[in-house]
């Protein structure tokens, strides 16, 4: 197969990919009780996404990725509590505040191994929390910044205590930049990040500028992620520190272990598996709910994830890793 057939074959969609996006829309309506968990899958999958752009696709290893989530929740809602509270223009303002920072950080994931890129990611992450904490005139610290107001999505649609405009606000945003990575990786310029992927020696070789690739592709994951960290602070109208924390990067590598990488549906189906479960074992004991998800991902490892989650390896025809 030539690699424009390749790559044509790889853009093109399949007919349970609409069907599942359509069930996904479907969710506020046949679970009206459960719209802010909606919410909260749609943002944590977004996430998600942004990681599998580099870890999946270009094989950057990062345990600081929240870093650009927190920086995205907290310029969302001081812009929404200082400037405005408009939530698409706030939604802007996140992607750019964490789009800049990933164009700063890109330059310290360009030398060194996956050993040195973990500690220099994970730095970053930590100091960002330490700032947060002492600019608790901004912030407000270890109380988090609260009282955040957002005005109505597009002028007409109310935030309520019910979340279905949440719900299908960030439903919506996160299917529209799963479109626009999807079209990314789809792309000529997201197969060359594949071979950089497999083999930056020889991509060095044939000509792909290894360094202005891996710099640009950390800095949209990071926009992306400054995304859904302001989606979340919109909807829930608080912004924290523990949106900086280890732990937050670290679920997010769980889910692409559970939904596999290099394909997007992974960490859509890695952020429904987590959260459902989540949801379901912290209600019934609130205390022991990460045994059981250790003891899931345990599982998941020596059975394979091929047969627990055979559908979602089928129709990904091979792509998950």
């Amino acid at each position: 197969m030539d690699p424009r057939t390749s790559l044509l074959r790889a853009g093109r969609w399949h007919l349970w990919e609409p069907l599942l996006w359509l069930a996904a829309f479907a969710m506020p309506m046949l679970v009206p009780g459960h719209s802010l968990l909606v919410s909260e899958i749609a943002i944590v999958a977004l996430f998600a996404l942004s990681l599998d752009l580099i870890l999946g696709y270009t094989g950057i290893v990062s345990l600081g990725h929240a870093a650009f989530f927190g920086i995205g929740a907290y310029a969302a809602a001081l812009f929404a509590k200082m400037v405005m509270p408009d939530p698409l223009v706030g939604l802007l303002v996140a992607m750019g505040v964490a789009t800049a920072l990933g164009a700063v950080c890109s330059l310290t994931i360009m030398r060194g191994s996956d050993l040195t890129r973990l500690m220099v990611t994970l730095g970053v992450a930590l100091i960002l929390l330490e700032l947060a904490n002492k600019l608790d005139w901004l912030t407000g610290g270890a109380d988090g910044l609260q009282g955040v107001i957002m005005g109505p999505v597009l002028g007409r649609f109310e935030f309520d205590l019910t979340g279905r405009t949440a719900a299908y606000y960030a439903l919506v945003v996160c299917l529209l930049f799963f479109l626009l990575m999807r079209r990314l990786v789809a792309s000529p310029f997201g197969a060359t990040l594949m071979a950089i992927r497999d083999n930056r020696l020889r991509a060095m070789a044939i000509g792909i500028p290894v360094h202005a690739r891996l710099a640009v592709i950390y800095t949209v994951a990071a926009g992306v992620a400054g995304v859904a960290g302001g989606l979340l602070a919109q909807t829930t109208g608080f912004a924290s520190l523990d949106l900086f924390a280890l732990d937050r990067s670290a679920d997010l590598m769980l889910m692409l272990v559970i939904g596999g990488t290099g394909w997007l549906w992974g960490g859509i189906a890695g952020a429904i598996v987590f959260k459902l479960m989540h949801n379901v074992i912290s209600s019934i004991t609130p205390q022991y709910w990460t045994f059981w998800i250790g003891l899931f991902l345990v599982v998941l490892v020596v059975v394979g994830r091929d047969r627990l989650l055979r559908p979602w390896t089928w129709w990904g025809k091979g792509r998950a890793s």
